[in-house]
């Protein structure tokens, strides 16, 4: 089974050629700041993307038609179950339309799908886990103010792939165990996997321990105070939390090797990073608190696991909780690609999405 993989990002999009589960091949392909500058909006990019896939395509004397299967990053759609989903008119058009961020996962569903259409072949287009899959249960929900609720926003593609894989090391499934992944990159998300499905987990942008480029939770009677100072507008203070917060409003930085090393000469530095760590922590220790305990296994992953130093500090606040397993990068192109092959193969039914708001 022949599986083209393809994961817009902010800045680049990754392109990979699967033959079912072996990765043939994966590329980069990165877009500048001076082009991405062009368009106003993520989605008209499109056009200035699809492109790019069509140059590579043809650089390794593929074509779209050579392909079984297109298997897509999933964008910011209504809530939905963890799961393969199929792509059609109506998720474009939702994506396109009427999405409620603008983001560059939004980008994956709707180029996969146009590249298959001009082709005038039937090749299925598939997304698996999209950013917007929300399986918290009811107390998750609860934000503690009537008029919100909290929302699952994660790495919820990378986590789930992974989990699946620790649970075949163990000799499981993952809806045999209760487990804790936490993707450590720009963004952070602690989850609790319980029946296979992540039914607790921070709001990656909003919530939980500050990252590299964000804050997580801040003291909100301070956060008030500042967005009525006058001193910001609204967009300034959306690119304080998401974007220059984190390390980058401490040491200037959002490479983590980079903060360490400055760490080794200045202690405030190191005490910056150290606080992260300890965030995370606190963060596992509340999902072990409300699992009662009862934690099979606990998951790093992500770009910042690769450092050992970073992974040995919050180990030594919750290495008696769990045994803990460390799975550094991202299998974002495997996780699409293996979701897709479960489908067409016929291992896993796809999903029905709904539109319904």
């Amino acid at each position: 089974m022949r599986i083209l993989v393809i994961n817009p990002g902010a800045t680049s999009t990754k392109i990979a050629f699967f033959e079912d589960k072996r990765k043939i091949l994966q590329e980069t392909l990165e877009h500048s700041a001076e082009e991405l500058g062009q368009y106003k909006s993520v989605m008209e990019q499109k056009g200035m993307r699809e492109r790019a896939i069509r140059s590579f395509l043809e650089k390794h004397n593929m074509a779209v038609e050579d392909f079984d299967v297109i298997a897509a990053r999933g964008g910011i759609l209504t809530p939905l179950e963890s799961g393969t989903y199929p792509v059609d008119e109506r998720m474009v058009d939702y994506l396109i339309n009427r999405t409620k961020v603008d983001h560059a996962s939004n980008l994956g569903a709707v180029i996969g799908y146009e590249l298959v259409k001009v082709t005038g072949k039937s090749i299925p287009v598939y997304i698996t886990d999209p950013v917007s899959v929300d399986e918290l249960i009811p107390e998750a929900r609860v934000a503690g103010i009537k008029d919100l609720e909290r929302k699952s926003l994660s790495h919820i593609s990378n986590m789930r792939v992974v989990g699946i894989r620790i649970a075949e090391e163990l000799g499981k499934k993952l809806s045999e165990l209760n487990m804790i992944v936490i993707h450590l990159g720009s963004g952070i998300s602690v989850g609790r996997f319980e029946g296979g499905k992540l039914i607790d987990v921070n709001n990656t942008t909003d919530e939980g321990p500050f990252t590299a480029d964000r804050t997580g939770d801040l003291p909100v009677r301070d956060v008030v105070e500042m967005a009525y100072s006058g001193k910001y507008n609204k967009q300034e203070m959306k690119r304080m939390f998401v974007g220059r917060g984190g390390l980058i409003a401490y040491l200037g930085t959002n490479d983590l090797r980079r903060a360490l090393k400055m760490g080794e000469s200045d202690p405030k530095a190191l005490e910056v990073v150290e606080a992260m760590a300890y965030q995370v922590a606190q963060e596992i220790g509340g999902l072990c608190a409300v699992m009662k305990g009862k934690v099979d296994a606990m998951v790093f992953t992500g770009g910042m696991a690769y450092s050992e130093t970073f992974i040995n500090m919050i180990k030594s606040y919750v290495y008696k909780f769990a045994p803990i397993f460390v799975v550094p990068g991202e299998m974002e192109m495997e996780a699409l690609a293996y979701g897709a092959l479960r489908v067409v193969s016929g291992q896993e039914p796809a999903k029905t999405w709904s539109d319904d708001e």
